[in-house]
């Protein structure tokens, strides 16, 4: 399933220890929770949790009956699903380096074994 993003989504959480799915709680203040940034109910969303100075990031999918988010680890500063403490946990939607396509200066895209992607001034695509 394709991760959906979302702009100023961070919210808090008061679920403790490890277990999934975790409750969302109210949005960090100049923040939005994620049903106000467009996430709908079984987007499968990338996230950061930050408890104190630990860290988890993850894929987890919403949902909104009890605004629900289930936690798939991809890798946390313990190397396990953090041992949330509940109290100062906040929730982030997040873009994560493996899921980005970058251009170089030029505006390639490296594909990998030479090949490169570009838009050309007609907006067609090329591979070379």
């Amino acid at each position: 399933m394709v991760n959906v993003l979302a702009n100023r989504v961070k919210v808090e959480t008061s679920s403790t220890g490890t277990t999934s799915p975790i409750t969302l709680g109210n949005a960090v203040a100049g923040f939005q929770t994620f049903s106000g940034g467009g996430i709908s109910n079984g987007d499968v969303v990338r996230y950061v949790i930050t408890d104190g100075n630990a860290f988890e990031i993850g894929t987890g999918t919403y949902t909104h009956s009890g605004t629900t988010l289930s936690r798939t680890l991809t890798e946390s500063s313990t190397g396990s699903l953090l041992n949330l403490s509940g109290s100062g946990v906040e929730v982030i939607i997040t873009a994560v380096n493996e899921g980005l396509v970058l251009k170089d200066a030029s505006g390639n895209i490296d594909l990998g074994g030479g090949n490169l992607l570009r838009l050309n001034g007609s907006n067609d695509l090329q591979v070379y």
